[in-house]
Parts: C-alpha cells; structure tokens; sequence
C-alpha cells in the first residue's frame, strides 16, 4: 500500500490540527483525567476527520480504508495515547457495523451526528467477566410490545462518561447458541434507566475518559436495531477486525516518536566523559527497535491491503494487533531504560508512553486471544490437525 498525494494532504492537514487544537491542551486534558470530547469532535467532524471512510450519504468522505489507516498512523503524533484511543473508537470501533447493516433511518438518527461531531459514541462489549471473551456477556435485551427492555452492564467504556448514545451488544433470545443470540442495539446515553456509575481511574490513557455502565429497563425501540437480529456477535467480530487494524497502525507514529526522543535525550545526555547515544549498545538497540516498527508497518499495509480487496483479514489483523502490542511494550521499556533516572519521573514523555501504550495488549482482545486466533485460523490448536 502506497500513499498518494491526496494521503499526504489528508495527513498534512490533520497534523495542523493536532498541532494546533490537541497537543497545547494534552497537558491539561491528562491532568484533569479528561478532554472535552464533545467539543473536539465537534472540530474534527467539521473537517471530515470522524467520516474519512463512511459513506458521503450521511456526511462521510466516502474515502477508501487505507485513508483510515492514514488517520490512525498520524494520530500517533499526538502528545499521549488517550485521546487517539478515543477518536478511533468513533471512527472505526462503535461506527463500522452501523454504517454497514444499520437502516438508512438508523443512520441518519446515529451515524450522521457521529460523523459531523454532534454526537459522541461509545461502544459497549466489556463486561465485568466477560472482556475478550464477547460470547459471555450477561446483558440482555427482551422484547416488549415494540421496544427493546435492556438489562445488564457495561465496563471499560471509552469516553462513557461524555457519549450521546452506545453501540451496545446484547442478547436478544435463547436461540442460536452464544454466537447467535446476541444484536448490537443504539441506545441513547440520556435514556431512562441508563447510568454512569462511575468514571473508572486508569493506569494511563489518562486523558481519556472511561466508565462503567448500569443499564435497569432501559426502553429503546426495536427499530434502534443494527441490521438483523441475532448477527451482532457476527457484526461485532467485523468491527474488530477494524478496532486491531486500527490499534496497529495507531501505534507506529507513537513508537517513532518514543524512539526518536530517546535518541535525542540519549544524545544529550552524558555518563562516564560521553554522549549516551555514543555507546554502541544504545545506538544498536534503537536501530534495531526502528527496524521492528518498519516491519510491523509492513504488516499493517498488508493487511489493509487484503481488507481493501475484499479478503478475510483475521488472520493478519490479529497478528498485527499482537505485534503492535507486544512491540510498544518493548519500545516503551526499552526506550526508558535510556532514560535512565529521567525515564522514572512522571512527567517525562516516555514515561507517559510506557504507561499509555501497555493497553494495546489488553483493548479490543488480549494478546493471547490473539495467539488463539491465529492458532485456530493456522491449524495448530492442541489436537488439532494441520
């Protein structure tokens, strides 16, 4: 996958904005353990950066998938990995399935106001119990009359505490097993029944906002439906396929930036009469850790590259998803190690790295979930047969 001109511009003019708009306020936004999300959006939406490949139908660019990896991978310039997180939930982790099977009603009603910035979206999966294991959610959603009447809860919601409304996953019957019974619903935040228990407090991704979420008869239309009963499981598993794509390529710039300080810090700094960066060991460890990203951005192009043609990219999403996460793990740990006692402190932006980007082995499915997938899609499960 190769970016054109058009790419360039796209990502030129989103590094204006996060130069200008984000990365003045990341500061004030970790401290207070929040940004102002619906204020944000409202900014990126006006720019098309919400929609880059939803349809132009409903306010979308209409763009190709690879200009949403362009986004991801830009995004990584930002100052800290809250508010990136944040952004690619409602861009290609709550809206993908809506977009694709929900009803042109439904998407007028959700999508649009989520592409344009007016309304802000969270997805709820995770539940307490039932994290990278989707099929054992507990919250439920039974019929009456022509409502929905959900019951349950949600955790680890991204910006839960500052949505308009949730892609929420529920199940909707007894029949069809865990993988059949379940539908991804739009419930509206302000909805009677629905509470905000508490703003959960994180190792890092600070300056996002996280909750978790009672829901107690909460009455929604059935027509709030997101395409057919029954297939959320189905639909949710696609929407992950763009979450890990997503999570990879958001992780690249990051990672750069992580080793391109700590190259100018280990350059300044000085121990025994010379430049860290002159010690052979430090110089080789930061060349071979740049090498690793450039590989995995390989990866991710790939992938992108089979997505966009239309091939089941599971396989190569999980192990990307894997990598990137495995990967910042040991940029970050790396990389501070150079920092030497600087690397300790807390406000020190690798140390901030070290914190933020340990997620990306949890969210969206833990590494061995991956390793699981990739398992099960090679062959090689325990007593299987290749």
């Amino acid at each position: 996958m190769i970016y054109t001109d058009q790419h360039h511009e796209l990502r030129r003019s989103l590094e204006r904005f996060i130069d200008k708009e984000i990365n003045p306020y990341v500061e004030a936004w970790e401290e207070a353990e929040m940004f102002p999300a619906r204020a944000l959006f409202k900014k990126l939406g006006a720019l098309g950066f919400l929609g880059v490949t939803k349809p132009e139908a409903y306010g979308g660019m209409g763009l190709d998938y690879s200009y949403s990896m362009l986004v991801a991978e830009t995004l990584g310039n930002i100052d800290c990995g809250g508010v990136p997180m944040a952004i690619g939930v409602q861009t290609d982790m709550a809206t993908p399935a809506l977009a694709k099977y929900g009803s042109d009603e439904l998407k007028r009603e959700f999508l649009a106001p989520s592409i344009s910035g007016d309304m802000v979206v969270c997805l709820g999966v995770s539940e307490v119990g039932a994290g990278s294991d989707v099929a054992s959610i507990k919250t439920t959603a039974r019929k009456d009359g022509d409502d929905y009447v959900i019951n349950g809860g949600k955790m680890w919601t991204t910006s839960g505490t500052q949505a308009h409304w949730m892609c929420l996953l529920a199940n909707t019957g007894d029949e069809g097993g865990p993988y059949g019974n379940k539908t991804l619903i739009c419930v509206p935040m302000d909805a009677k029944g629905v509470t905000v228990e508490r703003k959960l407090k994180k190792l890092g991704m600070w300056s996002s906002d996280t909750a978790q979420i009672f829901l107690e008869d909460v009455r929604v239309p059935q027509r709030y439906c997101i395409g057919h009963e029954g297939a959320g499981f189905m639909y949710q598993m696609e929407q992950f396929q763009e979450e890990r794509l997503w999570g990879a390529a958001s992780m690249l710039r990051s990672m750069e930036r992580a080793i391109a300080t700590t190259r100018q810090y280990a350059r300044d700094r000085k121990i025994f009469g010379k430049s860290v960066l002159d010690f052979q060991t430090v110089h080789f460890r930061l060349a071979e850790l740049e090498t690793e990203v450039e590989l995995l951005r390989s990866l991710v192009y790939r992938a992108c590259a089979m997505y966009m043609a239309g091939e089941n990219v599971t396989r190569l999403a999980s192990m990307a998803k894997l990598k990137a996460g495995r990967l910042a793990r040991e940029v970050a740990d790396g990389c501070l190690q150079f920092w030497g006692g600087m690397g300790y402190m807390w406000e020190t932006p690798i140390s901030r790295f070290f914190r933020d980007a340990r997620l990306i082995s949890i969210g969206g499915g833990a590494d061995e979930v991956m390793l699981s997938i990739i398992c099960k899609m090679s062959g090689t499960l325990p007593g299987k047969k290749k």
